[in-house]
């Protein structure tokens, strides 16, 4: 279970080193930060993903150490227990992976006007 908690904070690390040095070569619906204010145009998708990079990086060696210490209060319980336990971890893990486009999406308001146009 540790292993499968540890996944979303590993997926996180990776890509978030590598959206912190390079966005996806082409803006597209597949691979990438995809969101209407990301995709405006190739500015706002460089900028959207070094954001987004750094944030998951940082984010990502967050919740991996935390799940570490938090599956550490499951070991010698059930199986249903940890199961439980480590189903909530992971509800908790994709909250917060959700809750990471906010800051990005503010960010790219806050640079870019609705046109896509870095502000002044």
């Amino acid at each position: 279970m540790l292993i499968m908690d540890l996944l979303i904070p590993v997926v996180m690390i990776g890509f978030g080193s590598y959206f912190a040095k390079n966005a996806p070569r082409e803006i597209n619906y597949t691979f990438g930060y995809r969101t209407t204010m990301s995709m405006k145009n190739r500015d706002t998708w460089e900028f959207a993903h070094h954001h987004c990079g750094r944030l998951w990086r940082i984010i990502g060696w967050i919740m991996f150490a935390a799940s570490i210490v938090a599956m550490l209060f499951a070991i010698g319980k059930g199986i249903n227990y940890i199961g439980t336990y480590g189903a909530i971890l992971c509800g908790i893990e994709v909250a917060v992976l959700i809750v990471s486009i906010f800051p990005t999406e503010n960010a790219l308001k806050k640079n870019f006007d609705e046109s896509g146009h870095r502000r002044k």
